[in-house]
């Protein structure tokens, strides 16, 4: 198939996108209201509770086995991969740019998380769909692509949760005074103990021990004293570690974690696998199947619900202002060049190693990953912390009017290459 026809494939479901955005933009207006802050608030939580549960429980159970577990485990590290690099270049851009204090927790949000929520559950189904698809058989590409997205929506949420809301936590903490004056205090502690190592390292190598008739055997006793001191630095190294660790631990809230939607993954997980449950919830003679039915039912309602809530959250993106150019054109390069040029690598050499298979919808899926714009759960952890939420929803706005171009030419360049 040629790079238009591709092209072309991929554009309709960024179209369908963009207009249910727009919709819900519009909705989202003061003199509609429509989708006002209450009545954005009440969807939010339709979505969250329930919506969103339904459509990976249904996804999941349906289409996930124990023989599928052997390729689809690599998704996971895949997700976290993104996440990884993510903040990796986030950090990079904290410093090249300088960003605020204020700023540096949802600049790493932004460029870590990305929304493996809706804009795949749309993406993925309606590339299938096309006529000219490059997947095959439109019904199993269907099936698949709405198990991929749904295991890559409640692996997103896991991670968010897990790891991205504990960084930005940390970096909100420090924005505060008195996590800088702790922080002034600890430096102080270490810098008093290092000192106090060197004096002790000065002060054997300048006074002969007693009892030392040699001067070699000085040099000797000086020699150990000074790798016994270079050890304590290195302890102090490893429990200055583990002290990081334990905190960014601390940070994690069980509660966020454990969302409804990672929830429902697992009960997806073990409907799936296990056989005696499957055979009673699904299938055409199953005596349980209107469990499932229902389930599936109020999942067809998360794309377009979520699809409108964005829309009117990016409205607030119209309004606000603070963020510096660079930072925004430093976040846009991160999510659409950088990450998705470093997931086709990723990718391909998963492919050459054999670990992720010949399945070109899901090496697909696996490089859609790395091209997403970020997540809106960002937005709700800025709230939750009560740092950044106007220069939020300014990025956001920006982000996501770029995906409508970038995310067409790069799902042309994915299924190109898949194909």
């Amino acid at each position: 198939m040629d790079f238009l026809s591709l092209f072309i494939v991929a554009l309709m479901p960024i179209l369908e996108t963009l207009i249910v955005t727009a919709v819900g933009l519009f909705l989202g207006m003061e003199r509609i209201n429509l989708l006002g802050a209450i009545s954005r608030q009440s969807l939010n939580k339709l979505v969250f509770f329930v919506f969103t549960p339904s459509l990976i429980v249904a996804d999941l159970a349906d289409t996930i086995t124990l023989d599928s577990l052997g390729t689809l485990w690599f998704m996971l590290v895949n997700v976290l991969i993104t996440f990884l690099i993510g903040s990796a270049l986030a950090w990079i851009l904290i410093k090249i740019t300088r960003a605020p204090q204020h700023l540096q927790s949802l600049v790493i949000g932004c460029c870590a998380a990305g929304n493996l929520g809706n804009l795949l559950l749309i993406i993925l189904p309606a590339v299938c769909d096309e006529d000219d698809s490059p997947f095959g058989d439109s019904s199993v590409c269907s099936t698949d692509a709405e198990a991929y997205a749904a295991l890559s929506m409640a692996l997103g949420a896991i991670y968010i949760w897990s790891y991205v809301y504990p960084i930005m936590r940390i970096y909100a903490n420090k924005a505060t005074k008195d996590i800088a004056t702790d922080g002034c205090t600890t430096r102080e502690n270490i810098s008093g103990e290092t000192l106090y190592l060197h004096s002790e390292i000065g002060t054997a190598l300048l006074l002969p021990s007693e009892g030392c008739p040699s001067s070699e055997e000085c040099m000797y006793q000086v020699e150990v004293q000074s790798t016994g001191s270079e050890g304590k630095v290195k302890v102090m190294f490893l429990e200055k570690t583990m002290l990081h660790l334990k905190k960014l631990i601390g940070h994690v809230d069980l509660q966020k974690l454990f969302a409804p939607s990672t929830i429902a993954a697992i009960f997806g997980f073990i409907i799936g696998i296990v056989s005696p449950i499957r055979k009673v919830l699904i299938g055409d003679d199953a005596p349980l199947r209107a469990i499932y039915s229902s389930a599936s039912l109020l999942g067809e309602a998360t794309i377009p619900s979520m699809t409108l809530i964005i829309g009117a959250n990016l409205l607030r993106g119209l309004k606000g202002a603070g963020v510096g150019p660079a930072l925004i054109v430093g976040i846009i390069a991160i999510r659409y060049i950088i990450m998705p040029s470093l997931g086709i690598g990723i990718v391909k050499a998963a492919n050459h190693f054999g670990i992720v298979g010949s399945d070109s919808l899901y090496q697909f899926t696996l490089m859609l990953q790395y091209a997403v714009p970020p997540a809106m759960g960002v937005g709700t952890i800025s709230q939750l912390l009560e740092t950044g939420e106007s220069e939020c929803s300014v990025i956001m706005l920006w982000t996501y009017a770029v995906a409508t171009f970038s995310l067409t030419l790069w799902s042309t360049i994915f299924m190109w290459l898949v194909s």
